[in-house]
């Protein structure tokens, strides 16, 4: 279990460098998850199935494991824009 938490906190660590501290609204921040998860299920179909050498690429267990850890490192950021948002009394829950 530390190896993988480890890379998930290493991974919000980049996202904070690349992007700065993250302020969604929830309703931006599904369609970001949704984006992740998207590759995430992209990196799992290549693994699965031969769709051809160009998109077998795009699978393996790297790029499974790449993908799972940036969806779990975006479902933090949404949490701890959350936390943010709703400690600090913000009434507009969309």
């Amino acid at each position: 279990m530390d190896n993988a938490f480890k890379s998930v906190v290493t991974e919000r660590q980049r996202q904070d460098i690349k992007w700065g501290e993250q302020n969604h609204r929830p309703m931006e921040w599904m369609g970001i998850l949704g984006e992740e998860f998207g590759e995430l299920c992209q990196a799992v179909n290549e693994t699965h199935f031969n769709n051809g050498p160009e998109e077998r690429v795009k699978g393996g267990y790297a790029n499974m494991r790449a993908e799972a850890v940036q969806v779990a490192a975006v479902a933090i950021s949404f949490i701890e824009a959350l936390d943010r948002r709703y400690s600090a009394g913000d009434p507009d829950e969309t």
